[in-house]
């Protein structure tokens, strides 16, 4: 894909070059929300990581809440990086801003792999759509942060709803389109936090229109995998790693290899030894505090009243253990009791797939049931 401000020939799976003209902005945002508070040391060595991994992920185990004190206002400046993308000509339906899950950065959305063939941004503007991916606050390029008790799920909600508002309202800096249909798309804890954020909207009660359509894709509302997620990401401090030890410090963690990272996003047989390559090299850590919040912005029914598809690989790791069926639907569709307002919801399970959706042969499944999903709604 192109970078800051070049009229640019995209290349699209299957489909002709399309024309797009693509920046990379900086924008600043001042948030707060409220935290929780956690009360113990962030480990610093991998003896001390392990520790912690082992006690969060026990079956059965309660260590967020033991080390929980309470809760703690918020409050701060950042800057948020972010890649903001539009079709040069045609109808342009709408924008969808993508938030990336655990381990990656916005380039998740834009993989260069064989000429940018994996590129879910390349297939939206082919579609016409504007398409806005972000580094999550305390991630890649965005601002990072206090690893314990401040970047946590609940500020990185916070700051999605400041870029949404910023969207639709034309206050963010270098944004000038005007969009009437603006759509949300996550990965992953990417998922997790589009989800809270139309969540924490329909609670308020006051009509907002916040996202005109949500796709949840590596996502269920089934928790009891996360820990096999957390003992297969080999998780070591993120100082120890040559590629990230100039960029975070200690309460950083990462996968600890190559193997860790198809463990936990690739099945097999569906990728292609560069990717997994290229996602081990990109890799980005998660904080502490994040894996201690993780599930809390999608722990309650949403009353979201728009439509809603999830997408999750069959061999999905964290949020269906390796195998999406259940004995009569998928934990996929499952989800939908979660959504007793939306207006529609449809969930697709991708044959052979993992979680890393993006990273996969099947990937072109998954990017034409979003797509096919939005075009229902676009203007």
């Amino acid at each position: 894909m192109a970078r800051i401000g070049l009229l640019v020939l995209v290349a699209a799976s299957t489909v002709s070059l399309v024309t797009c003209l693509c920046q990379n902005l900086t924008i600043p945002l001042s948030i707060s929300a409220q935290n929780a508070k956690f009360a113990f040391t962030v480990p610093s060595s991998n003896i001390e990581v392990t520790d912690f991994i082992l006690n969060l992920a026990q079956q059965g185990g309660s260590f967020a809440s033991d080390v929980q004190t309470g809760s703690a206002m918020v409050s701060g400046n950042y800057s948020i990086a972010a890649q903001y993308c539009t079709p040069d000509s045609g109808l342009v339906k709408g924008l969808q801003i993508l938030t990336h899950g655990v381990g990656f950065d916005r380039s998740y959305w834009d993989l260069p792999i064989n000429n940018y063939n994996y590129s879910y941004v390349a297939q939206a503007l082919e579609r016409g759509y504007g398409t806005f991916a972000y580094d999550r606050l305390g991630i890649g390029q965005s601002s990072h942060g206090e690893p314990l008790n401040e970047i946590q799920s609940t500020l990185e909600v916070a700051a999605l709803r400041a870029l949404t508002t910023g969207l639709r309202d034309l206050t963010l800096p270098g944004i000038v389109d005007s969009y009437s249909k603006i759509f949300h798309v996550g990965h992953s804890f990417g998922s997790i936090q589009s989800y809270g954020l139309t969540a924490e909207v329909a609670a308020e009660g006051n009509g907002e229109n916040i996202s005109d359509g949500i796709a949840l894709t590596g996502f269920t509302s089934a928790p009891q995998f996360v820990p096999y997620f957390l003992y297969g990401g080999q998780f070591v401090s993120a100082p120890t790693l040559p590629a990230l030890q100039a960029s975070y410090a200690n309460g950083y963690l990462a996968a600890g290899s190559e193997s860790a990272v198809q463990s936990n996003f690739f099945a097999p047989g569906t990728f292609e030894p560069e990717m997994l390559a290229l996602a081990m090299q990109t890799g980005q850590p998660v904080t502490v505090g994040e894996l201690l919040t993780l599930a809390a912005p999608a722990s309650a029914p949403n009353g979201y009243a728009g439509p809603v598809l999830v997408v999750t690989g069959n061999r999905d790791i964290p949020f269906c253990g390796g195998n999406c069926t259940t004995s009569n639907s998928s934990y996929p569709a499952l989800v939908q009791s979660n959504f007793a307002n939306a207006s529609n919801f449809q969930a697709t399970v991708v044959p052979g797939a993992g979680h890393g959706l993006n990273l996969e042969y099947t990937h072109p499944i998954t990017y034409g049931a979003i797509l096919d999903f939005f075009d229902k709604y676009a203007t």
